[in-house]
């Protein structure tokens, strides 16, 4: 599977503080019955934007401007915790979220935002609490993921990221995708090893 890829992206970015942001807060239970992922951008975050009858809650700020437009999320400690739906990762893309930043994230989460192209960023707590305050006066940054930085008006960040998640987001692919980027020495390596075992290269083995 391939997604966008991430290289460098300038937007708004706002600020959630809670700590322990769990999956089921991101994307509650309800909008896991479909069989496909339409749909997940209402889901994401629902009960914090909408009231019981649907109608948006003002006090949500990604139901202010400007973080309506907002593509970066700064947030507190052990994000995405909790269960391991994979839909609370879809719901927040397809939200329009490309990156978010928190001090921790839930394990599973944190690879599921890899495999799926977004970029999760593990910043300590004075970080945090400096994007906090660019996000809360409706500044623009940049996160430039080639250099490993987060621009602000008057400041550079710079976050740590593995070279193999770095290179997955920034080529839009999973890890079938990266896998299938090595398919010639793949291919390389089943001839030799066929060549050499020739018994193997027929019609298959009939179970006993």
């Amino acid at each position: 599977m391939r997604f966008e890829p991430f290289v460098c992206e300038k937007a708004h970015i706002a600020a959630l503080p809670a700590a322990n942001i769990d999956t089921d807060v991101i994307m509650p239970k309800t909008f896991l019955k479909g069989i496909d992922r339409k749909g997940l951008d209402v889901g994401a975050f629902h009960h914090l934007r909408f009231a019981s009858d649907g109608v948006p809650r003002a006090d949500f700020v990604l139901n202010q401007a400007p973080w309506t437009q907002a593509k970066f999320l700064v947030t507190g400690e052990n994000f995405g915790c909790g269960s391991s739906r994979e839909h609370a990762v879809w719901g927040l893309l397809q939200l329009g979220i490309r990156a978010v930043v928190a001090q921790s994230f839930g394990g599973i989460f944190f690879d599921n935002c890899a495999r799926n192209g977004l970029l999760a960023i593990e910043s300590d707590e004075a970080d945090v609490e400096r994007l906090s305050r660019h996000a809360n006066a409706g500044k623009e940054i940049t996160i430039d993921l080639d250099s490993q930085s987060i621009i602000t008006p008057g400041e550079t960040i710079g976050f740590d990221i593995g070279e193999r998640r770095k290179f997955m987001l920034m080529n839009g692919l999973d890890a079938i995708g990266i896998t299938l980027k090595r398919r010639d020495e793949i291919a390389s390596f089943e001839n030799e090893y066929l060549g050499q075992r020739k018994w193997l290269a027929g019609k298959g083995v009939s179970a006993a």
